[in-house]
């Protein structure tokens, strides 16, 4: 089993309401175990004109591959109604693999650490409130050094529901 970080994201049809019923499935995903999840923020879209997003990480304990994993979430995204109509483009679901493990993954399909981990605030503190204080990232950076590199601007926590 590794430990496994996955950003969560919504702006649609009750985002709110979308990262619960991800979490549900989450939980529910063969030889995995649901550890964890942060709490709720909202941020802007990164693209102007779109609604703003919600946002969480969940901390999981799983044996699949990734390539195999990553199947599994682009299954929950799109059984939640996600359409992958433009990049960054409004969205039900969004599921990231952020880390797994301490694997340094470069495949076509998959990067991890997410390749822009170090900007997105909207990852960098909900992974904080489930991730060690001391988590050094597979590829050398820690995780207090990125949070002190990317202020908690444009962040508000999502009042409890």
């Amino acid at each position: 089993m590794e430990r496994i970080y996955i950003g969560m994201g919504s702006n649609l049809a009750d985002p709110a309401e979308q990262l619960r019923s991800a979490v549900e499935a989450l939980a529910h995903l063969p030889q995995t175990e649901l550890v964890g999840v942060s709490g709720f923020y909202q941020s802007d879209s990164l693209l102007p004109g779109q609604p703003r997003y919600t946002n969480a990480v969940a901390a999981l304990d799983s044996s699949l591959a990734p390539l195999d994993l990553l199947d599994a979430l682009q299954a929950i995204e799109n059984g939640q109604g996600r359409e992958r109509l433009e990049r960054w483009g409004p969205r039900t679901l969004d599921l990231d693999i952020v880390l797994f493990g301490d694997r340094l993954i470069d495949e076509p399909r998959l990067k991890v650490p997410h390749y822009h981990l170090q900007e997105r605030a909207f990852v960098l503190y909900p992974l904080a409130e489930l991730a060690p204080v001391d988590l050094r990232l597979a590829d050398g950076r820690t995780l207090t050094a990125l949070l002190a590199a990317c202020p908690f601007v444009g962040l508000e926590r999502h009042p409890p529901i």
